[in-house]
C-alpha cells in the first residue's frame, strides 16, 4: 500500500492549490479516502473525507467552503482543491485510506504548502 501526494509549494494569502495523491496497492474504489495536515508543531489532523463512490464528502470546519476533495477511481487519484488560502492552512498534507487504523497502512510523505505573502 502506497500514498504518494503532490502538488504542494509556495501560495499567496487568498490563491489556490491543488494538492493530488496517487494511491495503489488496495482496491482503491472500495475504500474512502481522506486528506490530513501537520502544521509546524501541532498534531496530525483530518482536514476532508470523501466515500468510496465520491458521492459523500466531508470537511473540517475550518477549511469548510474552501477545500474540495473529490477522486478518480480509472486513476486510483484522490485531489484537494484549496481556494482562498489563508496563513493557517500551512502544513504538511497526507492522503490515506480512511480506514488506515484498521490495515495498518503507512503514511507517505506528504507535500508541504506554505501560504505566506
Amino acid at each position: 500500500v502506497q500514498f504518494v501526494e503532490s502538488g504542494g509549494g509556495l501560495v499567496q494569502p487568498g490563491g489556490s492549490l491543488r494538492l493530488s495523491c496517487a494511491a495503489s496497492g488496495f482496491t482503491f474504489s472500495s475504500a474512502g479516502m481522506s486528506w490530513y495536515r501537520q502544521a509546524p508543531e501541532k498534531e496530525r489532523a483530518l482536514v476532508a473525507s470523501i466515500s468510496p463512490t465520491g458521492g459523500l464528502t466531508d470537511y473540517t470546519d475550518s477549511v469548510n467552503g474552501r477545500f474540495i476533495i473529490s477522486r478518480d477511481n480509472a486513476k486510483n487519484m484522490v485531489y484537494l482543491q484549496m481556494n482562498s488560502l489563508k496563513r493557517e492552512d500551512t502544513a504538511v498534507y497526507y492522503c490515506i485510506r480512511a480506514s488506515y487504523r484498521t490495515y495498518g497502512d503507512d503514511w507517505g510523505q506528504g507535500t508541504q504548502v506554505t501560504v505566506s505573502s
